[in-house]
């Protein structure tokens, strides 16, 4: 197995990745927090009745990871799209007053996309989502096509955040494809991705799906669903296989992380996580810490294990929240190393 993970060396990484400039693509949405009490039920129906006590509004999918990538220090550069309407007048407004820079090509065939979360008691009483998922219109999508030409060649590290709402498809990856291939040198590409679009990513250098997602794909091409770390190994090789993706990093929720730098190469990293509150953007905490570690020079196997302690601290507060570098380095300086384990 490994040497004993340096988390001080780790924090020390977090500093070097300041003003890094980091790309993220993909699914933009405003997520709204309606924050009470619950405290009778309803005598219309069998419900709960919440008494809002505050409302908060925030930059949520891609935004998301723009807004974790920020507070760890680096500098993140948005490229997305929003409805032609307040709800995406807010969430520039949103990602404006946070200095993040973010090129939004506003789509008028297509509402931006709202998630309201109501929450009671520190816990999620229910969702209320207001979306599309059909296919960014042609000219909006030609819109981002033109602007990552550009871009990509300012980072050392792409991050596509697909929420499968339309942004992501198989002409934007094409095109990022191609703006990678003429880069010296080339820049990292990470996909956070959804299984509807698993056709589009052939050759990222690190794809991030979740146990569900990574099962869900697997079973696409034919893989039997099973349960535990040969589940896990036995998806894992049919992603390579399918996806061609240089790596693989399956998050495990509460059983930590699987990391695969090769088919026959695979870490397990347990759990950082002292208790949950909301599981809400943990994966985009987790994306976040990957891209700025890796921007920062580590490897993949030591930004993954950045990537966990920063998932630990969001899954322990309310909602999806932005980990700041502060934050991580406190706890990676008191933290303990995880035991970690080889799987192959």
């Amino acid at each position: 197995m490994n040497a004993v993970p340096d988390l001080p060396g780790l924090a020390d990484a977090l500093e070097r990745a300041a003003g890094k400039p980091i790309v993220v693509v993909g699914d933009s949405m405003l997520d709204h927090y309606l924050m009470g009490e619950v405290s009778r039920i309803s005598p219309e129906a069998p419900v709960p009745v919440v008494r809002v006590g505050s409302e908060r509004h925030l930059a949520g999918g891609a935004g998301n990871v723009a807004r974790n990538i920020a507070a760890l220090g680096a500098k993140p550069i948005l490229v997305s799209a929003t409805g032609d309407d307040d709800a995406g007048g807010m969430l520039a407004a949103l990602l404006e007053r946070e200095g993040i820079e973010a090129l939004l090509v506003r789509d008028r065939t297509r509402p931006t996309t709202i998630k309201t979360r109501i929450i009671a008691q520190n816990q999620q009483v229910v969702r209320v989502d207001r979306e599309s998922d059909v296919p960014l219109s042609d000219r909006a999508r030609q819109g981002l096509i033109d602007a990552l030409a550009g871009l990509v060649r300012q980072a050392g590290v792409v991050v596509v955040s697909d929420y499968a709402k339309g942004v992501i498809g198989r002409e934007l990856m094409d095109a990022l494809r191609a703006a990678v291939a003429g880069c010296d040198p080339k820049p990292l590409v990470l996909v956070d991705p959804k299984p509807a679009n698993a056709a589009c990513y052939g050759g990222v250098d690190l794809l991030t799906p979740n146990l569900k997602e990574t099962l869900e794909m697997a079973g696409a091409w034919g893989v039997a669903r099973e349960s535990g770390p040969r589940g896990v190994l036995r998806a894992g090789l049919a992603l390579f296989k399918s996806v061609r993706c240089r790596h693989l990093c399956v998050t495990l929720g509460p059983d930590g992380i699987a990391l695969f730098r090769t088919p026959s190469d695979v870490t397990h990293i347990p759990t950082a996580a002292r208790r949950v509150y909301d599981v809400t953007g943990a994966g985009d905490s987790v994306m976040a810490a990957l891209a700025c570690g890796l921007a920062a020079g580590l490897d993949l196997l030591d930004a993954c294990i950045l990537s966990n302690y920063c998932a630990g601290i969001a899954v322990s507060q309310v909602g999806a929240v932005a980990v700041t570098r502060q934050e991580l380095t406190g706890v990676l300086l008191a933290a303990t190393p995880p035991a970690m384990e080889r799987w192959l």
